[in-house]
């Protein structure tokens, strides 16, 4: 990281920005191109790296992708405050980010698609013990992505 005065590196401030978050931008490679798709997410904040967890449906642009390379960048921001001066060069945006780097996995299992579920619903929520019609396991793919290196980054 270029600015190291902004390099956030503990492991609350990083799973702080990951508790306010709303949508996550995952970045995946499409062949020899970039493919980047917002989503929802979850995620285990029992160990760090944290594993992160999306759903999605069962084909599509993003499944394909994963399929043919499982490597992936996600990054979430909050806290977003635009500052103000009197010349251009003065503006600039207050923000928290986090980027991730990991390898993404299809939770095989209904134990695994109930504990990614599980967590999503928590990061939305705040609430446990969910319970769902047992036809959404098959209808559903819950991707892990198991973070190989995470870090934080705030502009105040």
């Amino acid at each position: 990281m270029r600015r190291k005065d902004r390099e956030l590196t503990d492991r609350e401030e990083i799973t702080s920005i990951l508790s306010r978050g709303n949508v996550c931008h995952l970045a995946l490679i499409d062949g020899t191109e970039p493919y980047v798709v917002a989503l929802n997410y979850g995620f285990d904040a029992g160990i760090f790296p944290p594993v992160m967890y999306f759903h999605c449906a069962r084909e599509g642009k993003k499944i394909d992708c994963i399929r043919a390379n499982p490597s992936g960048c996600l990054v979430i921001d909050v806290g977003h405050e635009l500052e103000t001066g009197e010349h251009g060069c003065d503006w600039g945006m207050k923000y928290e980010s986090v980027v991730a780097r990991g390898h993404l996995e299809f939770g095989e299992s209904i134990d695994e698609k109930k504990k990614g579920l599980d967590l999503l619903m928590h990061h939305y929520s705040g609430r446990e013990g969910f319970s769902y019609d047992p036809r959404v396991f098959d209808m559903t793919v819950v991707l892990k992505m198991k973070v190989s290196s995470i870090t934080g980054k705030r502009k105040s």
